[in-house]
C-alpha cells in the first residue's frame, strides 16, 4: 500500500459497535443518539416487498452463475462468527489499493493530458462495468412544472419557495409512470443569480417539506437548519426526493426509472442500480437549476448524506458540471476504502437490503471474489471529482452510528485521490495526519471533517458552507 494511503491519528478513538449506516436520518436535527429507521410500510406489504426482492437478487444470481454469497457482517453482535471489525489494527487486511496514477498497463500518468484523456476514462469504465451500472444510452427527457410558488421567511431570510414536478416522458412504457419531486428555494431579494446547493434528503426530511411545513431546529440544536444556513450566505437550496423516481428497495426495480427504461423485465448485470439511477436524477435536476435565471448554473453544489451520500459522491465524479460536493458518512459504496475492513462490508452491500443500490456485477464481489479483486477503489472514485472541491464529513467512530460507516477508511481515501488533484494543479488534503476529532481540515481543495456527534450531517453544515465559500460567491462578492 502506498504510504500515502496509510495516515495516522494524532488521537487514540476507542472503538465502539456502531449502527447499520442504512439507517434514515433527518438533517434538521443534530442527531446524536442512534439512527432512528425511515418509516417502514405495513407489516404485510413490507413482506411482500422483502419476497419481491429476494426472487429478483436471486434472479441475478442465477444470471451470473453465483449460488451463495457471503454472510453480511454484523453490526449488532460481536460475539457473532460474522462479527464486523470495529479493531483498527485488523483493518488493514490488503495492500493492493489501486493507483489513481497508474493506467491499466502499468504506465505512469505524468501529465493532466494522460488523466483526461487515458487514466480518467479507464477509472470511469470500472466503475460502471463492476460497481454502480451503465446509464441506458437514451434516456427520457424531463418536463418540470411548478406545482405551488409562495413567499416565505426562513431563518429570518426573505425567499421564494417553488414546489415542482418532473415528468418523466414513459411513451417507451406508458403503464410505468415516473415523476420527480423537487423544492426550489432562493432568496428574495438577491443582487444576481445565485450559487445553490442541491439536497438529496431523505423523507423523513423531505415530506414534510414537501406537505407545506418549514425548515425549523429541534430543541437543543445549537445551529439553525441547514436551509436558513445556507440562505444567510445569499444562496439557493434545492431538495429532490430520490425515492420520488426510484424506490429504495429491491422490489421496485421494475418501476421508477430503471423500471421503466427495462419495461418492467429484470435486469441485465451491467445495467444501474438504484445510487446510478438516483445520480441520473440529480443531473437531471441541474440540467432545469442552470434554465432558472435567479441560479447561477456553474456554481451548483450537491450534498447527500448516508446512501444519499454515495449518490452525491457518484452524481460528482459522473457530472462534471457540479462545482462541489458536501459528502457525509457516506462509508462502504462511497467514500470508504473497500479495502480497509471496518465496520459495513462488500457482503453487506451484496445482502438483501443493499444489494439494489449496484448493478449485477458488484455482487460477484460479496461471493466467489472480494474487495481485494476489485479493479477501482475509493480513492478512485473520489479522484473522478477532481480538480472540483468536495468536503467529506464524519461522526465520532466511538458513539453509536458512524463507526458502521468508518471515518478513517473514508479519510484514508481522500489521502489517496490527493495525488491527482496535485496533477491537476490543486492541492490535496495537505497532510497524511488522521485529524483528531473536531478539527477541520479545509486548507486544499479537498476538505475532511470528523464531529464528536453520530451519524448526523447537521453539525458539518457550518464548516462546509465555509469551505464553499471559497468557491462559490454571492452576486455582491462577484
Amino acid at each position: 500500500m502506498q504510504p500515502s494511503l496509510l495516515p495516522v491519528r494524532c488521537s487514540l478513538p476507542l472503538f465502539v459497535l456502531a449502527l447499520f449506516t442504512c439507517f434514515a436520518f433527518s438533517p434538521l436535527a443534530a442527531q446524536t443518539a442512534s439512527p432512528q429507521p425511515a418509516a417502514q410500510p405495513h407489516k404485510s406489504h413490507q413482506r411482500s416487498i422483502t419476497t419481491s426482492a429476494r426472487k429478483n437478487r436471486r434472479h441475478m444470481l442465477d444470471q451470473l452463475g453465483i449460488k451463495h454469497l457471503r454472510h453480511p457482517a454484523s453490526y449488532s453482535n460481536p460475539y457473532s462468527p460474522y462479527a464486523a471489525n470495529f479493531n483498527e489494527s485488523k483493518a488493514h487486511v490488503y495492500d493492493n489499493v489501486p493507483n489513481p496514477l497508474l493506467l491499466n498497463d502499468g504506465k505512469p500518468v505524468t501529465s493532466a493530458k494522460e488523466w483526461w484523456t487515458e487514466r480518467r476514462p479507464q477509472i470511469l469504465a470500472a466503475f460502471s462495468r463492476d460497481v454502480y451500472g451503465e446509464v441506458p444510452v437514451h434516456t427520457p427527457k424531463i418536463s418540470w412544472h411548478v406545482l405551488d410558488t409562495k413567499d416565505e421567511t426562513i431563518g429570518g431570510v426573505p425567499a421564494v419557495c417553488k414546489k415542482l414536478v418532473g415528468h418523466v416522458n414513459n411513451s417507451i412504457d406508458p403503464a410505468i409512470t415516473v415523476n420527480m419531486h423537487m423544492l426550489l428555494v432562493t432568496p428574495a431579494h438577491a443582487a444576481g443569480p445565485v450559487p445553490a446547493i442541491l439536497e438529496l434528503p431523505f423523507n423523513s426530511e423531505f415530506d414534510p417539506l414537501w406537505a407545506g411545513q418549514l425548515p425549523h431546529s429541534s430543541p437543543g440544536d445549537p445551529e439553525p437548519p441547514w436551509q436558513a444556513q445556507v440562505l444567510r450566505q445569499g444562496w439557493a437550496y434545492a431538495m429532490l426526493s430520490p425515492t420520488s423516481f426510484q424506490a429504495d428497495n429491491g422490489a421496485g426495480l421494475d418501476k421508477g426509472i430503471i423500471g421503466l427504461m427495462d419495461k418492467g423485465e429484470p435486469r441485465t448485470p451491467s445495467e444501474w442500480g438504484t445510487i446510478r439511477a438516483w445520480a441520473w436524477g440529480a443531473s437531471r435536476a441541474l440540467d432545469y437549476l442552470q434554465t432558472v435565471k435567479a441560479i447561477s448554473g456553474h456554481e451548483v453544489g450537491i450534498m447527500g448524506h448516508s446512501r444519499f451520500g454515495k449518490t452525491a459522491l457518484v452524481a460528482m465524479a459522473y457530472d462534471q458540471r457540479f462545482a462541489i460536493a458536501y459528502v457525509n458518512s457516506s462509508g462502504e459504496g462511497g467514500a470508504k476504502l473497500y479495502r480497509h475492513i471496518y465496520g459495513e462490508e462488500i457482503s453487506n452491500l451484496t445482502g438483501l437490503s443493499e444489494y439494489y443500490w449496484f448493478d449485477g456485477n458488484f455482487l460477484k464481489y460479496g461471493g466467489p471474489l472480494n474487495a481485494s479483486d476489485l479493479p477501482v477503489d475509493a480513492n478512485e472514485l473520489i479522484a473522478l471529482c477532481a480538480p472540483r472541491p468536495v468536503f467529506i464529513g464524519a461522526g465520532n467512530p466511538t458513539r453509536q452510528g458512524d463507526g458502521w460507516a468508518d471515518p478513517k477508511g473514508m479519510f484514508l481515501a481522500e489521502a489517496g485521490a490527493s495525488p491527482v488533484y496535485q496533477l491537476l494543479g490543486q492541492r490535496g488534503l495537505g497532510t497524511s495526519l488522521w485529524p483528531p476529532i473536531g478539527m477541520a481540515l479545509t486548507d486544499g481543495t479537498l476538505a475532511y471533517r470528523e464531529d464528536a456527534s453520530g451519524h448526523t450531517p447537521a453539525p458539518d453544515w457550518p464548516y462546509f458552507i465555509q469551505f464553499a465559500s471559497r468557491y462559490l460567491h454571492t452576486p455582491a462578492a462577484r
